[in-house]
């Protein structure tokens, strides 16, 4: 019995019989008297367990306020394994999020599963350095704009954004537009260190995609937001390659050297992506986008090492990024 079992089987005695004596729990848990002791205190001091020694009855039961109540210790039915990996998930998730904003409001409950291990303080902290994620290129959300869309996303609330669109018109107020927009909040999506909210967009009657560190307000309104099923955002947002959506893809073929193909082999650039080895240990990958701007990005990555077969659009453009970075270097 491990020790989360053993918290789980105290809680049940005392519930079930009121009044247990140290002598009844030794024999329920089969446990040394020290180990007992151990437990006993990590229950009241760590997990705030109201478990008080009553000398007139001999045993342990709960405190006053909490007799005939129920009281269930938090996270109890959690293993040992299963504490370990939401610590490591926690410490993943504190990675992503802005500000500390997520893991304010889930750092109480992280510290009572903490309790649970025995931890103390510095080797929790021992124990989050072991898992370490690193973000490249991170565009910031201001914690203001993340919670206000997180929680309409939640309650189901309509938003008015101030939203600054990206354009490659420099003319135009240096590159950005800003403008004001109603939506319905569907999903969040974090997408290469980046968040993005999926919405219906009221203007343009159509699902859309916003990235939140281009939101300079977001405002919740009263009126309920639009109802959009998963599958129709999913086929409308989803199909394409990267964050650009749409729902007409075209179909990029693209080979990769025999190089870069031990590498290139094992990744998902698409969930509805195809692919085969040639004979000559070059990797043929096919792959649906929407918008050429981001899978150009990618491949200039391997550039050398991979050819564009079609759509002959893409090749072209390619081609003409490549022979602007050589121009870069004269």
């Amino acid at each position: 019995m491990d020790r989360t079992e053993r918290f789980y089987k105290i809680e049940l005695l005392i519930r079930s019989r009121e009044c247990v004596s140290f002598a009844e729990l030794l024999e329920a848990l089969e446990v040394s008297p020290a180990t007992l002791k151990r437990d006993l205190q990590y229950l009241r001091e760590r997990m705030d367990a109201p478990i008080e020694y009553d000398a007139m009855a001999n045993g342990y039961r709960f405190g006053q306020a909490w007799r005939g109540a129920q009281h269930e210790l938090p996270g109890v039915w959690f293993s040992e394994k299963e504490l370990h990996a939401l610590l490591t998930m926690h410490q993943l998730l504190s990675g992503l999020d802005e500000d500390g904003i997520l893991t304010r409001h889930l750092q109480p409950m992280f510290d009572k599963l903490t309790g649970m291990l025995g931890a103390d303080e510095q080797e929790a902290k021992e124990l989050m350095k072991r898992v370490k994620l690193i973000s490249t290129a991170r565009r910031r959300v201001p914690s203001a704009s993340f919670e206000t869309v997180g929680s309409a996303l939640v309650k189901r609330q309509r938003l008015r954004l101030r939203y600054r669109k990206r354009t490659s018109d420099l003319g135009n107020s240096g590159g950005r537009q800003v403008s004001e927009r109603t939506v319905s909040p569907l999903r969040l999506v974090h997408y290469r260190n980046t968040w993005y909210l999926d919405a219906w967009c009221h203007a343009s009657e159509g699902l859309r995609r916003f990235a939140l560190d281009a939101m300079e307000a977001a405002e919740p309104l009263d009126e309920k937001a639009k109802a959009v099923s998963a599958k129709q955002l999913e086929a409308e947002l989803d199909q394409g390659y990267g964050i650009f959506a749409g729902a007409s893809t075209q179909l990029a073929k693209l080979v990769f050297s025999a190089e870069t193909a031990q590498w290139v082999a094992q990744e998902e650039w698409h969930p509805a992506q195809t692919s085969e080895w040639l004979a000559d240990g070059r990797w043929q990958l096919s792959v649906p986008y929407v918008d050429a701007t981001e899978l150009l990005m990618d491949l200039l990555r391997h550039a050398g090492h991979v050819q564009v077969l079609a759509p002959a659009a893409l090749k072209n453009a390619y081609a003409q990024r490549l022979r602007a970075a050589v121009e870069q270097l004269a």
